[in-house]
């Protein structure tokens, strides 16, 4: 399958659900006090990956430009990780419906899919600069 949008990435595509999963259905039952620290810092980082590979994707013509925004992903993932670690150790028995370890696995998944994906892309050449 050729890539012809950040949309086209798998790693875009789980790293998106995941997001609007949190989002709806986790972060909701997180408790008041935790509105400014825990809440805050997962709505923050579920969006920034997909929104990072997006934007990296774009420079991905810039070998340093897309390795920085994959780097900055892979950092926010392994942040979120940290994040649904400290929502099922501190906090399970609110989590009713909300499956941690599979999120956990989940985003565990992005963080070596995006590591993979700055491994491979200096591999492949880039048509636009073979144009120009």
């Amino acid at each position: 399958m050729s890539i012809k949008s950040f949309r086209d990435l798998e790693v875009y595509q789980e790293s998106y659900t995941n997001c609007i999963f949190i989002h709806k259905n986790l972060i909701p039952k997180l408790p008041v006090e935790e509105k400014y620290d825990l809440s805050d810092q997962l709505r923050r980082s579920t969006k920034a990956v997909p929104r990072l590979i997006a934007e990296g994707y774009s420079k991905r013509h810039q070998k340093f430009g897309f390795q920085k925004y994959l780097d900055d992903a892979m950092a926010e993932s392994n942040e979120t990780i940290v994040g649904l670690e400290m929502c099922r150790d501190l906090y399970l028995k609110r989590m009713n419906g909300v499956d941690l370890e599979k999120l956990i696995d989940g985003y565990d998944k992005t963080s070596r899919q995006v590591y993979n994906l700055a491994k491979t892309w200096t591999k492949f050449k880039d048509s636009r600069r073979e144009r120009y």
